[in-house]
């Protein structure tokens, strides 16, 4: 079998297998034992699959749960992961699938986007190179209003639509403005980052949405997923515009405007929010009634999925293409304070 590359590797996970025991996938209720070598011999047990985790940044709250639900899978199944880390940087994502394809050790290929259209020819080649491919979390290609998969080839897609948080963001901010009677209703929207092509499309949703209504973008701010960033960004915008009444943005972004206000002397009951991530601490400010609602994102539901599909098609060849990881959850996936007690929250925020 593949040994695991030296170079480049972040966190490698050993994982040694019982050699009379074949592990079942984890969501699976119980597994098959391993049919008999014939004869009375023992039964055969199966190899250790080497797999490749490229990571959207390991030193993230946000990755960090989708990490180690994937682990988790592969370290049940018999499987070893090399993890590269992406560091939120495109072209560094680029080069590591080129030096696994070129290591010609692993077996299978987990790909977690910074952005997905830079990784399309690249994923291409893992696929034409006999690496079985599962893509997770990102859309991976240039369309960001579906979450079908945009590759061929790929084994399976377990991934968000940024247009779809941006609706469900819009949404939740028309019926925020309409509870309090608001009209204008003046709104703070904090990007992430602004010139992202995930950021482009969620806000162009949120537009769309929020076009016709009593709800005007009074202040933009930028967020870089940093809540020191934001609390900077709303106490300029705050100063700036002392008319502002709802904020909106990402959780942490939020993060950063409650704490812009509370230093500034203010009250969070004076502001409406809206966000999303639905990560611990947003959950718990829902529940407050401190934000509104929050749309909810599910980072260690998409890694568990996304080694579960992977490891299956390598087991048993099984392509299942798209999944979504947002099936079945309460209220579309929106936390609000009438249902706040029905989710968990996935990651810390």
């Amino acid at each position: 079998m593949r040994q695991s590359q030296p170079g480049r590797v972040r966190r490698p996970l050993f994982i040694l297998a019982a050699a009379t025991t074949a592990f079942a996938l984890a969501a699976c209720a119980g597994g098959a034992e391993p049919e008999p070598a014939g004869n009375g011999e023992e039964p055969v047990a199966e190899e250790t699959l080497q797999i490749a985790y490229i990571s959207f940044a390991v030193a993230n709250t946000y990755d960090e749960p989708m990490l180690a639900e994937a682990e988790r899978v592969a370290a049940e199944n018999n499987a070893e992961i090399t993890v590269f880390d992406g560091n939120l940087d495109p072209n560094l994502q680029v080069t590591l699938i080129q030096d696994v394809i070129a290591s010609g050790q692993y077996d299978g290929m987990i790909v977690q986007p910074i952005y997905g259209p830079a990784l399309v020819d690249v994923v291409t080649q893992a696929i034409d190179a006999g690496i079985t491919v599962v893509n997770i979390d990102q859309i991976l290609g240039d369309d960001f209003t579906t979450a079908e998969t945009q590759v061929d080839g790929l084994a399976a897609n377990v991934v968000f639509v940024p247009s779809d948080l941006g609706t469900k963001l819009g949404e939740q901010v028309v019926d925020a403005c309409a509870s309090q009677d608001l009209d204008p209703c003046n709104v703070a929207f904090l990007h992430d980052v602004k010139a992202s092509a995930i950021g482009v499309a969620l806000y162009d949703a949120f537009n769309a949405v929020i076009e016709g209504t009593p709800v005007t973008i009074l202040a933009e701010g930028e967020t870089f997923y940093n809540p020191a960033a934001a609390q900077t960004a709303v106490s300029d915008i705050l100063t700036a515009n002392p008319d502002v009444d709802l904020i909106a943005t990402s959780d942490q972004g939020l993060q950063g405007a409650t704490a812009a206000i509370e230093a500034a002397g203010g009250s969070l009951s004076d502001y409406l929010m809206v966000g999303y991530g639905g990560s611990q601490w947003s959950q718990q400010k829902v529940a407050e009634g401190v934000v509104y609602a929050n749309v909810l994102q599910v980072p260690a539901t998409e890694g568990r999925l996304g080694m579960e599909a992977l490891i299956d098609a390598l087991r048993n060849g099984s392509t299942p293409g798209d999944i979504d990881p947002f099936e079945g959850l309460p209220g579309g996936g929106v936390i609000t304070k009438d249902n706040a007690s029905e989710f968990t929250g996935e990651w810390a925020g």
